[in-house]
């Protein structure tokens, strides 16, 4: 594949847990006398959108559309995923503040671009609010071309079931990014891209590619999936459809940080499709993408541009 097709008009619906990924960058001169841990001098803060809203953001990034759904708090983070959503201008968010959560924040210190800590504040969404989303849902669906379900484990994708049936009642591709081991809740999903670890989680491991493709192909099947994607990190990507299996190996390059890096991979794939592109089309440069942004630091986004670069390398 030499070229791309036109993202300008392709247009994706977002849903799943958002939150803010917040950055303090500094130095370690020593140790604290209060006890035994090194003392971060912050010089620096940097706020990215995370989670579902960094899968918006890398949809906008490509230039396609984005339209998010999700929750916050109705608290400072809330306001500041939502700024940082409003710079970008294709990106439409409605985010529904709810007052008795906080908006989830996953803060990192880090010295000369080594993490040192990471603290998580994270409490889940009421039922009431919920439904107001999926309410948001259903007006958004015959609007767009292909749904993506994010799926971090927060609570904000209870309806998940009733959200792959409504999306493929109105015949819109609906991918899904899985977090934990039941996967009965994506039955009938277009497409399922876990990484490694969380296959490995679900199916059991595996010795061999030939005991890894059984694997893969029955749970495929046992869910109702038109496919499967399995991430494999420094082994490519593996994508696994009815009668057929496709290996991408990996593009080499050093990995700086692979934070966020399945957030670009179902982007991509979702803005590929939605323009029309083929999933094996999709998969490859999605596969290029993926090995763009595991070279930048935390959760980051590739552009069209980066791609193309890439592709004529």
């Amino acid at each position: 594949m030499t070229s791309l097709p036109n993202f300008d008009r392709a247009k994706v619906l977002v849903i799943g847990d958002v939150m803010l990924d917040r950055y303090w960058f500094g130095d370690v001169n020593r140790i604290s006398p209060e006890a035994p841990v090194p003392v971060l001098k912050v010089t620096q803060q940097e706020d990215r959108p995370g989670g579902a809203a960094n899968v918006a953001r890398n949809v906008g990034a490509l230039g396609a559309h984005a339209t998010l759904l999700s929750i916050v708090g109705a608290d400072e983070a809330g306001s500041a995923l939502q700024k940082l959503l409003e710079e970008h201008g294709n990106i439409t968010a409605q985010l529904h503040r709810d007052s008795s959560i906080s908006t989830i924040i996953k803060l990192r210190a880090l010295a000369r671009h080594q993490q040192l800590l990471r603290i998580d504040f994270e409490t889940p969404p009421s039922h009431e609010v919920l439904r107001a989303v999926l309410t948001d849902y259903a007006e958004q669906l015959p609007k767009t071309d292909v749904v993506v379900l994010s799926d971090y484990g927060k609570g904000g994708l209870a309806h998940i079931g009733e959200m792959i049936q409504m999306a493929r009642a109105a015949g819109k591709p609906v991918l899904v990014d899985p977090k934990g081991d039941d996967y009965a809740r994506y039955r009938g999903a277009t497409l399922l891209t876990p990484n490694r670890s969380e296959f490995r989680e679900v199916a059991g491991s595996w010795k061999t590619n030939e005991e890894l493709d059984a694997k893969a192909q029955k749970l495929r099947t046992d869910l109702d999936l038109d496919a499967l994607l399995v991430t494999r990190s420094e082994e490519g990507m593996s994508l696994y459809r009815d009668h057929e299996v496709l290996h991408e190996p990996a593009r080499t390059r050093e990995v700086f940080d692979v934070s966020g890096a399945g957030d670009t991979v179902i982007a991509t794939l979702a803005v590929m499709l939605a323009a029309g592109a083929s999933l094996s089309d999709a998969m490859h440069v999605a596969n290029r993408a993926a090995g763009i942004v595991v070279g930048k630091l935390g959760t980051a986004s590739v552009s069209r541009e980066e791609i193309l670069h890439e592709i004529e390398e």
